[in-house]
């Protein structure tokens, strides 16, 4: 659980983060190219200025992260 932890700016490249509890997290400005994010909780997340890269998806799964509330403003 990370709720409420500043990461801004933070290089992140290649992280597991799958099914992380990342509510509240600040990560203004923070690398999440490569990121795994499936299953997150991004709620209320500030993901202003981050770079989201792509996230893969295929035939046979689909990412289901949630980013309601989530301020993603000048988001890449």
């Amino acid at each position: 659980v990370f709720y409420g932890l500043d990461l801004s700016g933070a290089q992140l490249q290649v992280a597991q983060l799958q099914d992380a509890d990342l509510r509240g997290v600040n990560l203004a400005g923070a690398d999440l190219r490569g990121v795994n994010l499936r299953g997150a909780k991004l709620n209320n997340a500030d993901l202003r200025g981050a770079n989201l890269g792509h996230l893969p998806i295929d035939d046979t799964r689909q990412v289901r992260s949630d980013l309601s509330g989530a301020r993603l403003r000048y988001a890449d």
